[in-house]
């Protein structure tokens, strides 16, 4: 059941939890398909919303209490209609959300707030994936973001504009989104306790190839700026990037991102235009990937050929690709070797500067 556009949005996962005890919470089983898996027969699922930011939801308009984020903050990303029109109706719900904090339905895309008990100074924006048909929100994001606030992090759990909606900027629009998030949070850093300095974006399967395009192409105007805040620079410090999708070219593009942003039957210019290893600038933030060599939907020649890219041009690049783990493994099932990743990116964090205790 959808609830009034004014609603606030995802649920439970606002307590504080430990990381130890988020990554037990969030845990997929064995047996589960993975939340994060991109298939063409996955279904779209129904909905939640927002309140102005630091209002917390009552009575008739509050989320179910098993939603993802129901106490989260929730920022607004732009100030009008999002560039290009189109989308979902302006006067529906913000965007529909399931219990389990599947998103679809992003009418109004904006960044949902995670505060640290203490700021250690830096922020993250985090964009789960979903095949761009859908966020998995619950799944990755907000898991994630909790993990993060543990570290003293602020996380940014972005809702951004899904491009077979019925956007006019079509595979733009959530680039477009990904880019202001990081303007928008490095220009409320003081507001929040953070560096300026210290902003980062982090990505899951599609969300990792919409990071990566926001990793590179930062500076690009994809949209007319719409307010001082896009005066603020676009690119991220770092760059971690969760069994990413990377390539749309030949034969790694069996994904349903490639098919939602490109088409069925796309032209290899458009193919090349969304393929994040195609662009990489010198100026890309540090990069972090993460995959596992078993990985069915996003193989691990994606973050092969971002690496290479990386490295082609001397960008600081780290990579971890384990034997077992599958795709969407979020935080990692514990004891599997793609559990080992939270740990280490952590001390890839600390080494650069970007975490500190």
């Amino acid at each position: 059941m959808a609830l009034h556009r004014r609603t606030l949005l995802t649920g439970a996962a606002a307590i504080a939890l430990a990381p130890d005890a988020v990554a037990q919470q969030e845990k997929p089983s064995a047996q589960d398909k993975p939340p994060g898996r991109e298939t063409p027969s996955d279904q779209e699922k129904p909905s939640v919303h927002e309140k102005p930011l630091d209002q917390k939801p009552s009575g008739h308009d509050a989320p179910p209490s098993t939603a993802p984020g129901a106490t989260l903050e929730v920022m607004r990303l732009w100030p009008g209609r999002p560039p290009g029109g189109g989308g979902p109706d302006p006067e529906g719900p913000r965007f529909d959300e399931s219990r389990e904090g599947v998103v679809t339905g992003v009418a109004e895309p904006c960044l949902l707030v995670m505060r640290p008990a203490r700021s250690t100074g830096s922020a993250m924006v985090i964009a789960a994936g979903g095949g761009y048909r859908r966020i998995d929100l619950g799944h990755e994001a907000v898991p994630v973001g909790r993990w993060l606030n543990g570290m003293g992090v602020t996380a940014f759990a972005l809702v951004y504009r899904l491009p077979g909606e019925g956007w006019a900027a079509g595979a733009d629009a959530p680039i477009q989104d990904a880019l202001r998030a990081v303007r928008l949070v490095r220009a409320r850093a003081r507001r929040y306790g953070y560096e300026p300095n210290r902003v980062g974006v982090m990505g899951f399967s599609a969300g990792g190839h919409l990071m990566g395009a926001a990793s590179t192409r930062f500076a690009s105007p994809l949209y007319r700026p719409v307010d001082e805040d896009d005066a603020v620079s676009a690119r991220p410090d770092v760059s971690a990037l969760l069994y990413p999708v990377i390539t749309l070219k030949p034969p790694f593009d069996r994904t349903s991102s490639r098919r939602v942003l490109v088409g069925e039957s796309p032209t290899r210019v458009a193919t090349e235009a969304y393929s994040v290893e195609t662009r990489v600038p010198p100026e890309t933030p540090p990069t972090f990937l993460a995959q596992a060599a078993d990985d069915p939907i996003a193989v691990v020649d994606n973050s092969l050929l971002m690496f290479a890219a990386l490295r082609a041009v001397e960008v600081p690049v780290e990579m971890h690709l384990f034997e077992r783990g599958g795709h969407g493994f979020n935080l990692g099932v514990p004891g599997s070797p793609a559990a080992a990743w939270p740990g280490l990116f952590a001390t890839w964090a600390r080494r650069r500067g970007f975490i500190r205790a």
